[in-house]
């Protein structure tokens, strides 16, 4: 069966690097659909500063499907998360998140909790910080419920956070607090750094993987590093994923180029 492939698209502007996809956003939308993905997943900092109502039907005029909205520019570009100690700021957070949620239930998407959840740079604070982060999590979990959105939790590398680095780490914390209704992203580019067997961890997390990104072990366009994608694709199906891969890469050598290596390998499997 051909995997469901989709490209990470940002709606507004961002710092963050690994977008292959930037400016133009319906330009965008073409060129995802004519290069023969399946759908489109949209980085969103903001959904009240988008056109929350026209997005929808934009997207599925050129034929696409929105698996997943990306979190974390929130947290890049105004620093909201759920481990600052502030709890305003969390408030915050936890309001922006449920915004997320109220814009994905009309895309048929997944809230992706990254970047936002925050860092903690205080190893004897990290307890205190996870907690934090699980309150506003199952807060946030219980309103997508209530709307029949799923918010998924993706484990970041060492280098970005030092919360929830590892999938094995973040199935403890999820059975810890009882957020059986939230589900992990899997993320090669992460798991290539954190985990001692990327099969082995996705085998532990079993129906938890509700999304996955895909970007090779340098983060450009899977078939550009190491990362054995088709024993990644393997070990995905026998736990039975039939989700999409969405490909989270950097623009190397240019954004269109990316996408169209990405599609190119992602089919040959």
């Amino acid at each position: 069966m051909a995997l469901k492939l989709a490209a990470v698209a940002t709606v507004q502007s961002t710092s963050f690097e690994a977008v292959a996809i930037r400016e133009g956003f319906e330009e965008n939308l073409c060129l995802i659909a004519d290069l023969g993905y399946d759908g489109v997943e949209l980085a969103v900092r903001d959904p009240s500063l988008v056109d929350a109502a026209g997005i929808p039907s934009l997207v599925t005029g050129f034929g696409l499907h929105v698996p997943a909205i990306g979190t974390g520019q929130a947290y890049l570009e105004e620093r909201l998360s759920f481990a600052n100690p502030d709890p305003a700021v969390r408030r915050d957070a936890v309001d922006r998140i449920k915004q997320q949620v109220e814009f994905a239930k009309k895309l048929g998407a997944q809230v992706i909790i990254g970047l936002i959840r925050g860092t903690c740079q205080q190893r004897d604070e990290l307890a205190d910080a996870l907690d934090r982060v699980g309150e506003c999590l199952l807060e946030c979990g219980a309103y997508g419920t209530q709307h029949g959105v799923r918010l998924v939790v993706e484990p970041l590398n060492r280098y970005e956070t030092t919360l929830l680095n590892s999938i094995g780490e973040t199935v403890e914390f999820l059975e810890r607090i009882r957020a059986d209704n939230i589900g992990i992203l899997a993320d090669s580019f992460h798991m290539n750094i954190e985990e001692p067997s990327i099969e082995e961890s996705l085998v532990r997390a079993g129906d938890r993987v509700t999304h996955v990104h895909v970007a090779d072990s340098n983060r450009e366009a899977p078939g550009h590093g190491h990362i054995d994608f088709r024993g990644l694709a393997d070990t995905l199906a026998k736990i039975g994923y039939d989700g999409f891969y969405s490909a989270e890469i950097l623009p190397e050598p240019d954004g269109k180029t990316a996408i169209a290596d990405a599609i190119v390998h992602m089919r040959s499997l």
